[in-house]
């Protein structure tokens, strides 16, 4: 049966009343770095991945045997296992381990999105299976509003964030499924922003990364010399993995479409 989905675009978590969001789809989106690290730790078979707002709360939720990641102005935290790089987050560091992390923007994102009644993180490396994931759950839990929000970077939009939430939006519209969806005006820029990337005429995950390199989030790297993230972020479509938050626990963990019909509401 037809269950049309309405997409909005949000450039600035810090913009999205927490209101808006409540009972239903939202998608976080930090790729530079923390959901396209994330995504990665999970498709590296990290048991778990749990965001923390602060470093104290980071510091206090990691016991033996848990990984402890992030980083403050791009950079990794004293005294933690790993930075804030998906270039770290390689199989012999976390596979069957659980990851605790703390970043500047993404973190703080998704615990402004928590009255959601899903919520996924999105990247370019899974913009695909993101968007097949969002209709599957929307689907089951009977929303039919979809939030991509924004992670920004220090306060402010970035295009690195906003040029994601297209790709995962061109994902969606060439669904099958997509008839009668609706976009609102800030998703729409956004698709028209990752379509003129994707047709510009070299292969796509090189115009990404150009963007990326020019964007606030990404200056902020390149300054630092992790460039390589850059190239990591923009690898489209190399991931199935969706990270979906478990609520009563604070665990991000790996989602598969065919869980739609069985997990818990």
């Amino acid at each position: 049966m037809p269950h049309p989905l309405r997409w909005h675009c949000h450039d600035l978590a810090a913009h999205v009343p927490p209101d808006d969001v409540a009972g239903h789809v939202a998608v976080i989106i930090d790729v530079l770095r923390a959901s396209t690290t994330i995504t990665t730790a999970l498709a590296h078979g990290a048991a778990g991945v749990r965001p923390m707002l602060t470093v104290e709360e980071a510091r206090a939720a990691a016991g033996p045997g848990v990984v402890l990641g992030g980083e403050r102005g791009c950079v990794r935290i004293s005294g933690f296992d790993l930075g804030n790089s998906p270039l770290e987050y390689l199989p012999d560091r976390v596979a069957g381990r659980q990851v605790v992390i703390t970043t500047t923007n993404g973190t703080a994102a998704l615990e402004r999105c928590r009255a959601a009644r899903e919520v996924l993180v999105g990247a370019m490396v899974n913009r695909s299976a993101v968007a097949r994931a969002v209709r599957a759950l929307a689907v089951r839990c009977g929303s039919r509003d979809v939030h991509l929000v924004c992670a920004g970077t220090d306060g402010a939009v970035s295009g690195d964030d906003v040029l994601t939430a297209g790709a995962i939006l061109d994902a969606a519209a060439a669904d099958p499924g997509a008839v009668g969806d609706e976009f609102d005006m800030p998703a729409r820029a956004a698709l028209q922003s990752f379509a003129a990337v994707r047709d510009h005429g070299e292969p796509p995950e090189r115009a990404i990364e150009e963007v990326f390199r020019h964007a606030l989030g990404g200056r902020n790297l390149v300054a630092l010399g992790m460039a390589a993230d850059l190239k990591a972020a923009a690898a489209i479509d190399t991931l199935t993995v969706v990270p979906r938050l478990e609520h009563a626990t604070g665990w991000l963990h790996a989602f598969h479409q065919h869980q739609a019909a069985t997990a818990p509401a």
